[in-house]
Protein backbone atom coordinates (compact mmCIF):
# COMPACT_ATOMS: atom_id res chain seq x y z
CA UNK A 1 0.00 0.00 0.00
CA UNK A 2 1.46 3.51 -1.04
CA UNK A 3 -0.58 6.28 0.41
CA UNK A 4 -0.22 9.40 -1.14
CA UNK A 5 -1.47 12.90 -0.68
CA UNK A 6 -1.86 15.24 -2.82
CA UNK A 7 -1.08 18.42 -0.11
CA UNK A 8 1.95 18.49 1.38
CA UNK A 9 3.58 21.67 3.36
CA UNK A 10 7.00 21.82 2.77
CA UNK A 11 6.78 20.82 -0.85
CA UNK A 12 2.44 20.87 -2.41
CA UNK A 13 1.86 18.37 -4.96
CA UNK A 14 5.19 16.87 -4.66
CA UNK A 15 3.97 13.41 -5.41
CA UNK A 16 3.16 14.74 -9.07
CA UNK A 17 6.12 16.29 -9.81
CA UNK A 18 8.07 15.45 -12.83
CA UNK A 19 10.61 12.75 -12.23
CA UNK A 20 12.91 12.11 -15.51
CA UNK A 21 9.21 11.78 -17.93
CA UNK A 22 7.25 10.73 -14.75
CA UNK A 23 5.62 11.56 -11.72
CA UNK A 24 7.11 10.77 -8.67
CA UNK A 25 4.30 8.91 -7.58
CA UNK A 26 3.94 6.27 -10.25
CA UNK A 27 7.79 6.13 -10.06
CA UNK A 28 7.24 4.62 -6.77
CA UNK A 29 4.44 2.57 -7.58
CA UNK A 30 6.40 1.00 -10.57
CA UNK A 31 9.65 0.46 -8.21
CA UNK A 32 6.96 -1.69 -6.15
CA UNK A 33 5.92 -3.61 -8.33
CA UNK A 34 9.35 -4.68 -9.65
CA UNK A 35 10.39 -6.13 -6.11
CA UNK A 36 8.05 -9.01 -7.29
CA UNK A 37 7.40 -9.42 -3.53
CA UNK A 38 3.89 -8.66 -3.28
CA UNK A 39 0.11 -10.09 -3.91
CA UNK A 40 -0.81 -6.48 -5.17
CA UNK A 41 0.48 -3.03 -4.79
CA UNK A 42 -2.12 -0.37 -4.43
CA UNK A 43 -2.10 3.50 -4.56
CA UNK A 44 -4.30 4.99 -1.54
CA UNK A 45 -4.86 8.59 -1.94
CA UNK A 46 -7.50 11.40 -1.59
CA UNK A 47 -6.41 12.88 -4.89
CA UNK A 48 -8.15 12.67 -7.92
CA UNK A 49 -5.31 13.31 -10.14
CA UNK A 50 -3.29 11.17 -8.01
CA UNK A 51 -6.10 8.43 -8.65
CA UNK A 52 -6.68 9.22 -12.41
CA UNK A 53 -2.54 9.32 -13.13
CA UNK A 54 -2.14 5.46 -11.91
CA UNK A 55 -5.22 4.11 -13.10
CA UNK A 56 -4.45 5.79 -16.51
CA UNK A 57 -1.14 4.13 -16.15
CA UNK A 58 -2.79 0.58 -15.55
CA UNK A 59 -2.06 0.35 -12.57
CA UNK A 60 -4.37 0.05 -9.32
CA UNK A 61 -5.92 2.93 -6.99
CA UNK A 62 -8.14 3.40 -3.92
CA UNK A 63 -9.71 6.30 -3.39
CA UNK A 64 -9.72 7.48 0.64
CA UNK A 65 -13.10 7.62 2.10
CA UNK A 66 -12.13 9.52 4.85
CA UNK A 67 -9.94 12.83 5.36
CA UNK A 68 -6.54 11.00 6.97
CA UNK A 69 -4.07 12.38 8.75
CA UNK A 70 -1.48 9.97 8.66
CA UNK A 71 -0.86 7.36 6.24
CA UNK A 72 -1.30 4.05 8.54
CA UNK A 73 -4.94 5.89 9.00
CA UNK A 74 -5.41 6.05 5.18
CA UNK A 75 -4.06 2.10 4.43
CA UNK A 76 -6.21 0.89 7.37
CA UNK A 77 -9.66 2.37 5.89
CA UNK A 78 -8.31 1.04 2.86
CA UNK A 79 -7.52 -2.56 3.87
CA UNK A 80 -10.47 -3.17 6.28
CA UNK A 81 -12.64 -5.74 4.02
CA UNK A 82 -9.39 -7.32 2.50
CA UNK A 83 -8.05 -10.74 4.02
CA UNK A 84 -4.85 -10.33 4.47
CA UNK A 85 -2.00 -11.35 7.10
CA UNK A 86 0.68 -8.00 6.10
CA UNK A 87 0.41 -4.97 4.63
CA UNK A 88 3.37 -3.12 4.07
CA UNK A 89 3.42 0.81 3.87
CA UNK A 90 5.52 2.34 0.88
CA UNK A 91 5.84 5.84 1.38
CA UNK A 92 4.86 7.91 -1.99
CA UNK A 93 7.90 9.91 -2.02
CA UNK A 94 10.43 7.49 -1.96
CA UNK A 95 10.68 6.06 -5.93
CA UNK A 96 13.86 4.60 -5.51
CA UNK A 97 12.70 1.92 -2.88
CA UNK A 98 14.37 -1.44 -3.36
CA UNK A 99 13.38 -4.92 -3.14
CA UNK A 100 16.36 -5.51 -0.85
CA UNK A 101 15.09 -3.32 1.64
CA UNK A 102 11.17 -4.41 1.72
CA UNK A 103 12.77 -8.11 1.72
CA UNK A 104 13.95 -7.65 5.22
CA UNK A 105 11.00 -6.21 6.86
CA UNK A 106 8.93 -9.06 5.36
CA UNK A 107 12.32 -11.38 6.21
CA UNK A 108 10.88 -10.26 10.11
CA UNK A 109 7.86 -12.32 10.06
CA UNK A 110 8.71 -15.14 8.62
CA UNK A 111 11.16 -15.56 11.44
CA UNK A 112 8.44 -14.74 14.00
CA UNK A 113 7.70 -18.07 15.09
CA UNK A 114 6.42 -16.77 18.62
CA UNK A 115 4.79 -14.02 16.93
CA UNK A 116 5.71 -11.18 19.34
CA UNK A 117 6.39 -8.70 16.54
CA UNK A 118 3.12 -6.40 15.75
CA UNK A 119 5.37 -4.19 12.53
CA UNK A 120 8.62 -4.08 11.51
CA UNK A 121 10.41 -1.09 9.90
CA UNK A 122 13.69 -0.16 8.67
CA UNK A 123 16.60 1.84 9.69
CA UNK A 124 19.90 3.51 8.73
CA UNK A 125 22.66 4.54 10.39
CA UNK A 126 24.12 8.46 10.06
CA UNK A 127 27.08 9.76 10.60
CA UNK A 128 26.92 13.31 9.64
CA UNK A 129 25.99 15.82 12.66
CA UNK A 130 23.71 18.31 10.46
CA UNK A 131 21.79 15.44 10.26
CA UNK A 132 21.42 13.96 13.56
CA UNK A 133 20.57 17.58 14.81
CA UNK A 134 17.59 17.93 12.18
CA UNK A 135 14.39 17.62 13.30
CA UNK A 136 13.18 16.87 9.89
CA UNK A 137 14.97 13.62 10.34
CA UNK A 138 13.37 11.27 12.97
CA UNK A 139 15.70 8.92 14.29
CA UNK A 140 15.36 5.86 16.69
CA UNK A 141 16.81 4.03 19.49
CA UNK A 142 16.32 -0.02 19.84
CA UNK A 143 17.29 -2.35 22.51
CA UNK A 144 20.19 -5.23 22.15
CA UNK A 145 17.22 -7.40 20.12
CA UNK A 146 16.81 -4.11 17.74
CA UNK A 147 12.85 -3.76 19.12
CA UNK A 148 12.17 0.31 18.83
CA UNK A 149 12.39 2.05 22.14
CA UNK A 150 11.44 5.33 20.67
CA UNK A 151 11.41 7.42 17.61
CA UNK A 152 12.17 11.25 18.33
CA UNK A 153 12.90 14.41 15.86
CA UNK A 154 15.78 15.03 18.75
CA UNK A 155 18.62 13.54 18.23
CA UNK A 156 18.57 10.75 20.47
CA UNK A 157 20.59 9.49 22.52
CA UNK A 158 21.71 12.61 23.78
CA UNK A 159 25.76 12.46 23.81
CA UNK A 160 26.49 13.54 27.37
CA UNK A 161 29.57 11.50 27.00
CA UNK A 162 31.07 12.59 24.37
CA UNK A 163 33.63 9.44 24.34
CA UNK A 164 30.83 7.00 24.60
CA UNK A 165 30.87 4.94 21.10
CA UNK A 166 27.30 5.34 20.32
CA UNK A 167 25.34 4.77 16.85
CA UNK A 168 22.91 7.04 15.95
CA UNK A 169 19.82 5.89 12.87
CA UNK A 170 17.64 7.22 11.24
CA UNK A 171 14.29 5.90 10.76
CA UNK A 172 12.81 5.02 7.31
CA UNK A 173 8.87 5.59 6.46
CA UNK A 174 8.61 1.77 5.40
CA UNK A 175 6.36 -0.45 7.76
CA UNK A 176 4.96 -4.18 7.69
CA UNK A 177 1.73 -4.26 9.86
CA UNK A 178 0.15 -7.16 10.94
CA UNK A 179 -3.31 -6.10 9.98
CA UNK A 180 -4.23 -6.97 13.09
CA UNK A 181 -2.03 -3.88 14.92
CA UNK A 182 -2.73 -1.60 11.76
CA UNK A 183 -6.49 -1.65 12.86
CA UNK A 184 -5.54 -1.25 16.01
CA UNK A 185 -3.61 1.75 15.66
CA UNK A 186 -6.85 3.15 13.60
CA UNK A 187 -8.97 2.39 16.10
CA UNK A 188 -7.21 4.09 18.96
CA UNK A 189 -6.74 7.53 19.71
CA UNK A 190 -3.75 9.47 19.39
CA UNK A 191 -1.27 10.09 22.76
CA UNK A 192 0.57 12.87 24.08
CA UNK A 193 4.10 11.55 22.84
CA UNK A 194 2.79 11.33 18.99
CA UNK A 195 1.09 14.47 19.17
CA UNK A 196 4.14 16.24 19.90
CA UNK A 197 6.43 14.74 17.88
CA UNK A 198 4.14 14.13 15.53
CA UNK A 199 5.45 10.72 14.77
CA UNK A 200 2.60 7.92 14.26
CA UNK A 201 5.01 5.29 14.88
CA UNK A 202 4.94 6.42 18.82
CA UNK A 203 1.53 5.58 18.62
CA UNK A 204 2.10 1.86 18.42
CA UNK A 205 5.20 2.04 21.12
CA UNK A 206 2.73 4.10 23.65
CA UNK A 207 -0.10 1.31 22.80
CA UNK A 208 2.66 -1.90 24.21
CA UNK A 209 3.46 -2.78 20.09
CA UNK A 210 6.51 -4.30 19.28
CA UNK A 211 8.50 -2.80 16.45
CA UNK A 212 11.30 -4.77 15.12
CA UNK A 213 13.68 -2.61 13.21
CA UNK A 214 16.08 -4.22 10.37
CA UNK A 215 19.24 -2.01 9.64
CA UNK A 216 20.02 -1.52 6.18
CA UNK A 217 22.68 0.85 4.21
CA UNK A 218 20.09 1.45 1.30
CA UNK A 219 19.60 5.43 1.97
CA UNK A 220 17.45 6.17 -1.73
CA UNK A 221 15.93 9.89 -1.99
CA UNK A 222 13.05 10.85 0.19
CA UNK A 223 11.19 13.94 -1.88
CA UNK A 224 10.48 16.43 0.89
CA UNK A 225 11.95 19.85 -0.82
CA UNK A 226 12.88 21.02 -4.40
CA UNK A 227 15.86 20.45 -3.26
CA UNK A 228 15.36 16.64 -2.95
CA UNK A 229 13.73 16.45 -6.05
CA UNK A 230 16.45 17.80 -8.34
CA UNK A 231 18.84 15.14 -6.14
CA UNK A 232 16.86 12.24 -7.41
CA UNK A 233 16.84 14.05 -11.11
CA UNK A 234 20.37 13.53 -11.26
CA UNK A 235 20.35 10.68 -9.12
CA UNK A 236 17.77 9.11 -12.04
CA UNK A 237 20.21 10.00 -14.72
Amino acid sequence: MIPARYAASRFPAKLMQDLSGKPVILRTYEAALRTELFDEVYVVTDSDVIFDTITAAGGKAIMSIKEHDCGSDRIAEAVTDMNVDIIVNVQGDEPFTNRESLKGVLEVFRNDDKLEIDLASLMVRITDDEEIKNPNTVKVIVDHRNFALYFSRSPIPYPRNTESDILYYKHKGIYAFRKSALMDFHRLPMLPLEATEKIEAIRYLEYGKKIKMVETNVTGIEIDTPDDLEKAQKAWK
